[in-house]
């Protein structure tokens, strides 16, 4: 008897899988996109919904060149409390602002985004990967809101405050999670939601123009909240899109990108088209080893399928850009610009 080989039988799990998601091909292209949205939610975990007021609080406020950043912490989930960064342009794009969510990926957190060190100082050294995109969206003329996503940065378990600073608490709480029937990623899906809460309800604000960004594991936050919650206008997921098989799976990954059956729904690309027919742009560096090329482009082609089969096949974009696992920006940016523009106003 042949003892199959481990990797194969790792291969033929995936294979399955995407066997049985053929079944729901035959539906509908409305009924199999509401019939894969009820069990997206339903996969990232039951969190009790939390009827509290945000009461947001204000913590400090700061003058930067051309824009304020403030720090405010927000209620989120089942007591939860989260703080994050705001930005605001000396000189917005329009009255009321339109707004984006941005999203670190793993390091140490909202300030790596918003030009700030560990400590908490002023940046002195490189930006890193992820460039200090929040304080370029500010520079756009948008309000920009960079939440300490939960696990990393001051929001780590107490057995990880004196660890160095780019150590997330991830794996625990993932771990937890799990094992009571959630997922990390749903956690952070739903306190994202609480952040355009909070925006919508902000003066200065446009409610109906809020866009989200987000790298790495930032970007799996991004693209999954705005395919779940239409109050997000356009999204930008960078150093993320791609196929669950040839990525996540593909090596090994922080506990917080598995949500259990998930492959059993759907591929990553039909997660992220549930955003269609909204904006969605991708960036992808040519030589990014955590999330490569290949798979992402690949990604792509089946997200401009289904953008067109929704009827909006100009709605999708990307940016294949020299580079590696990091930030690019430009084209993102001129993309949001666009799609987060005023509407012009009839005579």
């Amino acid at each position: 008897m042949t003892t199959m080989k481990l990797e194969d039988y790792l291969q033929s799990l995936t294979q399955k899988a995407a066997e049985g998601r053929g079944a729901g091909r035959a539906l509908g292209r409305e009924e199999r996109r509401l019939g894969l949205a009820e069990a997206f939610d339903r996969l990232l975990g039951d969190f009790r919904e939390d009827e509290r007021e945000l009461e947001p609080k204000l913590l400090d406020r700061r003058e930067c060149d051309g824009y304020v950043r403030e720090h405010i912490e927000i209620s989120t989930v089942e007591g939860l409390r989260m703080k994050l960064y705001v930005l605001v342009p000396g000189r917005p794009a329009a009255d009321p602002a339109p707004a984006v969510i941005a999203l670190h990926g793993h390091g140490y957190g909202s300030r790596e985004i918003v030009g700030l060190e560990p400590g908490g100082s002023e940046r002195s050294g490189s930006p890193g990967l992820h460039k200090d995109f929040a304080v370029s969206l500010v520079r756009e003329g948008f309000v920009v809101a960079a939440p300490e996503l939960i696990g990393f940065g001051e929001r780590r378990l107490e057995e990880d405050r004196d660890k160095e600073p780019g150590m997330s608490s991830c794996f625990r709480l993932a771990a937890h999670l799990l094992l009571t029937g959630r997922t990390l990623a749903g956690l952070r899906v739903r306190e994202t939601a609480r952040v355009i809460d909070y925006l919508q309800g902000r003066a200065g604000v446009d409610p109906n123009r809020i866009g989200i960004m987000g790298i790495s594991g930032g970007g799996l936050v991004a693209g999954f909240t705005a395919a779940l919650d239409p109050r997000i206008h356009c999204a930008v997921v960078s150093g993320y899109a791609s196929l669950f098989a040839d990525s996540i799976l593909a090596r090994n990954h922080c506990l917080d990108n598995y949500i259990p059956g998930i492959l059993l729904e759907a591929e990553m690309p039909e997660l992220l088209g549930l955003i269609a027919p909204r904006g969605l742009f991708l960036e992808a560096g040519v030589t990014d080893r955590i999330f490569p090329r290949e798979p992402a482009a690949k990604a792509y082609g089946e997200l401009r399928s289904l953008y067109a089969e929704a009827g909006a096949p100009d709605a999708v974009g990307a940016d294949f850009f020299e580079g590696g696992h990091e930030i690019n920006g430009g084209p993102a940016f001129a993309w949001l610009r666009d799609q987060l523009a005023a509407p012009a106003i009839s005579a």
